[in-house]
Order: structure tokens, then sequence, then C-alpha cells
């Protein structure tokens, strides 16, 4: 039953209960006149009546006489309906074919003359192979397969009692019981006759029984109350265990329910959480220490927001960026490095990140400080930002997904490994892998999966090994590998028209 609040005018004090109402399918049977001739024939029955009888009777169906007890049910105490089950026999559509035509065997002995009927030709009738199989296993016939035509089938007896018939013809008069169970059992078999169970309401008058419907109702409004007609009318009873109306709350944004899978992931593989709360960064932590010159085009402004207030970090680790500084204009850890006048005033200049790779770079710088070396899986989703041109691919402010291992003795073999498990854990499986450049990677690679929906790859993200230069000088040994890759956490959510190309990844490794 549905509940429905009362509206009771203000200052009422009903706002906090339920009227128990019927459906509006069942009101409506409520005021039709089945609901009228079935209060009609209550009243003139002797103890009460059977739904299925009254609709035998009355000619309708007997979901129609169910509905409108319901619809009585829920006026109050006008009538009681006890629920009873009772089961029966019916014939299947084949059982009552057979009911009047006859059983599939009897049909082929009648089709059998007393010349006798080839067996390819009987074989041919709609119910043939039944019948003959039948007819056979009754000896009503035979088969002489020494005829020069080919088998031929005769009568064994001149007329046959066909008792599936017979038996049918008694289910279907309502006679089911005089059959035994091992004859019931094998009309089953044979897919003639089904057990049913027929629910049926043995219905009663009620308390408050009445011939006729008196409308209750169901709200309770402010002129009964100031007239005081409230007194002399039906009201619907209260259905003080129906659920009220949910209130409008607010919801996880998409962006956090995906952000949250993909945490969840990320700490199934082993990972731990990298800190990334610092959105302003140093030039020196987010190029520098990555081995990207500061005469690269990503440092420009075109790209970068660079802030007025703070302008510059003031706080480095000096021992750290010396040896930075000397890698960049000089080389070293087996590289000529970039060869160029390596500035610290350039160094110091902040920003909003471009990437999270900054913050893994602040993570490895630390876990160099520890010795021994204990290897580490990381992983960060934080925001960055880019001073991009706003398109259907491009925004100035998204969110990357970063995964950064270190090891002894990493290759590609492992970053292709732990990328395959971890975009099956995606539910992306097909992949396929582009080398790339970087300039704090080396080997690099593009990642892409193939889009249904595009029917086309798309590059769904970045990675590639950390290179010598951005690793040693942080104090890690030299037969430590780091392998990376990241993705923009926007992507999974976007939704790409079959035009547009994909977007390229916002963020390295």
């Amino acid at each position: 039953m549905a509940a429905r609040t009362p509206s009771a005018g203000s200052g009422s004090g009903y706002s906090g209960l339920a009227w128990d109402m019927p459906s509006a399918s069942g009101a409506a049977m409520a005021d039709g006149p089945l609901a009228e001739v079935l209060l009609r024939r209550l009243e003139a029955a002797d103890g009460g009546l059977d739904s299925a009888e009254l609709a035998a009777e009355l000619g309708v169906e007997h979901q129609a006489v169910v509905g409108a007890v319901k619809s009585l049910q829920a006026l109050g105490e006008i009538i009681e309906a006890e629920l009873r089950s009772t089961r029966r026999w019916e014939l299947t559509a084949e059982g009552e074919e057979i009911a009047r035509e006859g059983s599939h065997e009897a049909r082929v002995f009648r089709s059998v003359p007393p010349e006798g009927r080839a067996q390819s030709e009987l074989m041919r009738m709609p119910s043939g192979k039944v019948g003959f199989s039948k007819a056979m296993s009754n000896k009503w016939i035979r088969v002489d397969k020494s005829m020069a035509d080919g088998p031929r089938v005769f009568r064994v007896v001149d007329n046959v009692e066909d008792e599936v018939q017979r038996r049918l013809q008694l289910v279907r008069g309502g006679q089911a019981e005089k059959l035994g169970e091992k004859e019931r059992s094998e009309l089953r078999k044979r897919k003639l006759l089904t057990e049913v169970t027929l629910k049926t309401y043995w219905v009663s008058k009620g308390s408050a029984f009445s011939p006729s419907i008196t409308k209750q109702e169901a709200e309770l409004s402010p002129e009964m109350i100031s007239s005081g007609s409230w007194r002399d009318r039906p009201f619907k009873p209260y259905n003080f265990s129906a659920h009220g109306v949910l209130p409008d709350s607010g919801h996880l944004h998409p962006l956090l329910k995906v952000r949250t899978q993909f945490r969840q992931i990320f700490l199934e593989m082993g990972f731990t959480e990298m800190p990334t709360d610092n959105f302003i960064e140093s030039s020196f932590w987010n190029f520098d220490a990555l081995f990207q010159p500061q005469q690269h085009p990503a440092r420009d402004q075109h790209d970068t927001f660079f802030l007025r207030d703070p302008a510059e970090a003031l706080q480095l680790p000096m021992d750290y960026v010396h040896r930075v500084k000397r890698t960049h204009s000089q080389g070293g850890y087996g590289s000529q490095g970039y060869k160029y006048n390596w500035k610290l005033d350039e160094a110091r200049k902040n920003l909003l990140r471009t990437h999270t790779t900054s913050a893994s770079a602040r993570a490895l710088y630390h876990l160099a400080q520890k010795k021994p070396f204990t290897p580490t899986k990381y992983f960060s989703i934080d925001r960055v930002f880019r001073n991009e041109t706003l398109d259907a691919t491009h925004l100035a402010e998204f969110h990357q997904i970063e995964g950064v291992v270190a090891d002894h003795g990493l290759t590609l073999g492992h970053l292709m490994g732990i990328l395959r498990e971890f975009f099956t854990k995606l539910g992306i499986t097909q992949l396929r892998f582009k080398p790339a450049y970087n300039p704090y990677t080396e080997p690099s690679m593009e990642v892409f999966s193939y889009h249904q929906g595009l029917k086309k790859w798309v590059e769904v993200g970045n990675s590639g090994l950390f290179r010598p230069e951005m690793l040693l000088p942080m104090g890690l040994p030299e037969n430590v590998s780091v392998i990376a890759w990241g993705l923009s956490l926007e992507r999974p959510l976007c939704r790409l028209d079959a035009d547009v190309g994909p977007p390229r990844t916002q963020g390295a490794a």
C-alpha cells in the first residue's frame, strides 16, 4: 500500500504522520461496480465468499476480483480476507488438443487402413513420430520391412480404446481425483498435465461492514477543524510504519567517487600515499630536480602559472641544490648535462605545480636520506595547474594520478607488467606502448588503450624510468631504478565524441 502524508494546514501538527492509502488503480476499483457487487453478494451470503468462485459466476478474471478485495481492505474493517492456497491439475496446451482430437498414438492407428500404409508416409504426419512410437509400444501396429516399396505399417488389432484421451477429459471435467498417481505421473511425463497452485481469498464481513462504499477522508483540512465536521466523518487509519519522503541531500562528486576507486586499487597493490598538500611549489622541485633545463618551453609563462607574492622560495636543501646545478651545467653520473649557466634565482621562482611529479621528487629525496635503502611503492592523486587554453581536451586545473616504484634492478619489463596489472584493475585490458620522450625519464612510453566507443586507440597515460641524472644527485644507490607512470583523473569520466581526437596526457610519469 502506498503511504500519503496529510496536509492539515499550518500549525496542525500532523506533518509527521502518514495515511494508509490504496494505489490509484485500487481506489478506482473500490469505487467501481465490481467492489459494490462483491459487497452485495457478501451481504446475502451465509458466512463468506470464495474469490475464484465469484469470478467464475461473474465471468470476470480472478485477478480483477482480487483487486476489488484488496481495495476494500484498504478502506478499513469493511471486509476480512483470508488467503487460501489450493493445488489442482490442469491440462497443458498439448493436453487440451489431445482431449479434443485424441492421442497421437490413436490418431496414428486410425490413419492406418486395413491394407496398411507406408511407414515413410506415416512419419510425415504432425503426430507421426510420437504416435508411431507409442502405438508400437502398445502393440497396436506392426512394421513389415519385407515389402518391395519399403517398410509398411499394418494394424495388429481391429479397435483401440484411447485411454489417454479419456483421462485428459476427466481432468478437464474437474474429476482429476479419479486418476491414480501412476496415471497422473505418466501424463505429466508426456507434458500433457501440470499441477498448479491457485491462491484465492475467502472473503467475510468485517466489523465495520456496509453494503455500500462510504468514502473515507484522507486529509484533515482547516475547514473541518474550524467547523467541527471532522467529528462525523470517517478517516482512513494512520499508517505509522510508512516511510516518509526522503529529504533532498548532497551527493559525492563523481570525481571523488572515481578518486576513491583509484586509491583503493593502489592500496590493494601495496602502495603508500605520498603527501601532496603543497599546491604552491618552487621551480626547483617542479623542474630542476627532475633534470628539466631552465630554458625548457614548459617553464614559460604561457604554460605555467607563476606567483607574484611570494615570488620566491626561501628554503631549499642547498647541498642537494649544488649537486643538481652541477649535473645541469657540467654533467656527471655518466651524463654530459645541458652545458648552460644554471641560475639559482630561476630555481627559486614559485609557481602552481604543473604535475604531482614534484611531490614524487620530494618523496624520493627523503627516501634517499634514509639508510639503508628500502624498496618503496608510492602513489598520489591530487590537483595540478596548467596555463592552458580551455577546450574539449584541456583544462587549466585537473587531477593527476601518479605511481612510483623504487627498487633494485627494475627494468622496462617490470614497468610494462605493473602497468598491465594497474590498468586491468581499471577494466582496461587492451594496451599498447609507444616510445616517447620526457626530460626526466629514459626510456619513456606513452600508454594507449583501445576505445570500443570510438573504435580507435586513445592515449591513457605516460610512463618511464627516472633518469640517473635525477636520482643519483638525491643520494639514491646506483643500482636502484625508479619506474613511474601517470594519467589524469578526469579522463575515465570523459565522453569523447567520435570526431574528437584523444586528449593528450596532461602530465607525465
